[in-house]
């Protein structure tokens, strides 16, 4: 049996004929940038995840990056970023001359540790970007704590975590703004690129409608240096359809994740991914813990199976950012885990059966 990490194909193929119904409409009314299929998707997607506002760009990268420069950070000024995180958290960052300083991460939940934020505020901090790793919420309540006591702005970055929440309340909606990603294989995927902001906030809603649109608030005027960060229409019609099925693609994920508990219960070798009580996971990722990670990885794709990880390099440790002066044992928590975490096949369109035959080699392997 062959179990892909991710099947698009199969997802595209329950949805089909909305799908290509909604993009014949974009051909139809040559609605390419932005335009009127992206704003009804950010209405719907404001509304589903209670924000005032959503201004939809073209990655999650341009969203944080619109994020910051609403915000005036700039050189000089220090973000506080989890170590553990993709690339493009930090990388948001150094695109607006500020510099990135990394905290570890909890030995458990994998989000950014809580109590080891204070220790990494300067005066130059000016906020903290709390990303909601793998689809669990960060202790988000906790940080905002935090940074509303040291005056910071806190920004979410909520890449992976569509509908989320934390006792009740939907993750992008804590900070004064939510960074969103819709790359293809995210819960919410577009067919291409695609990101989005939310906020509450009427002022940075306008500075970012502008900011994705080369600075201006009507055509030829430009008001402040923007890029071109627009989300296309095509993006927009495709990921409105989607949106409708979320909630259910949602609680299909969260069964596979009970599925996989289920038959990975009495593998004292792997640690299984934990659910905070008052958080509501959406499993963009299904990520085990174990110390024969590569060896493990290395027999499953033998067989056929087909995983991923997150991260194997953090982002401390990278080359692009060696003049910082990081080193390996900094953050003794992410460096550690790069080596042990695998994220197993995760999709709503997962079978049971594919569930119980990753089990059956896992536990395969470790006899």
């Amino acid at each position: 049996m062959k179990v892909n990490f991710l099947d698009l194909k199969a997802q595209y193929y329950s949805i089909k004929n909305e799908i290509d119904d909604a993009i014949h409409q974009v051909l139809e009314r040559t609605a390419f940038a932005a335009g009127p299929f992206v704003k009804s998707f950010e209405e719907h997607f404001a509304e589903r995840h209670q924000s005032k506002y959503c201004i939809g760009v073209n990655s999650g990268t341009a969203a944080l990056h619109a994020a910051l420069m609403a915000l005036d950070i700039k050189a000089g000024d220090q973000v506080i970023v989890p170590a553990n995180t993709f690339f493009a958290t930090p990388e948001s960052v150094s695109l607006t001359g500020a510099t990135p300083v990394f905290v570890d991460c909890d030995p458990d939940y994998y989000n950014m540790d809580v109590d080891k934020i204070e220790a990494a505020i300067t005066p130059k901090t000016k906020a903290v970007i709390a990303v909601h790793l793998y689809g669990q919420p960060a202790r988000i309540d906790a940080i905002k704590r935090i940074t509303d006591q040291h005056k910071l702005f806190l920004i979410e970055d909520c890449a992976q975590a569509h509908l989320s929440t934390l006792n009740g309340k939907f993750v992008g909606t804590f900070g004064i703004m939510g960074c969103w990603s819709f790359y293809p294989g995210k819960n919410l995927g577009a067919y291409g690129e695609g990101g989005a902001v939310t906020t509450d906030d009427a002022e940075l809603y306008k500075k970012i409608m502008m900011i994705r649109d080369h600075g201006m608030p009507e055509k030829y005027h430009h008001e402040i240096i923007g890029h071109n960060y627009r989300l296309e229409g095509i993006q927009g019609a495709v990921l409105d359809v989607k949106l409708k099925h979320l909630d259910q693609w949602t609680a299909m994920r969260r069964h596979c994740a009970e599925l996989y508990r289920k038959y990975l219960k009495k593998v004292p070798q792997i640690t299984l991914p934990k659910e905070m009580p008052d958080a509501k996971h959406v499993y963009h990722l299904f990520v085990i813990r174990t110390p024969r990670r590569d060896e493990l990885q290395a027999f499953l794709n033998a067989n056929q199976i087909y995983t991923g990880i997150h991260y194997p390099i953090p982002c401390h440790l990278q080359n692009a950012y060696k003049t910082l002066g990081y080193k390996k044992g900094d953050f003794p928590v992410t460096d550690g885990y790069a080596e042990q975490l695998l994220s197993l096949p995760m999709s709503e369109q997962l079978k049971e059966e594919e569930i119980a035959f990753v089990a059956e080699m896992i536990i395969k392997f470790f006899e």
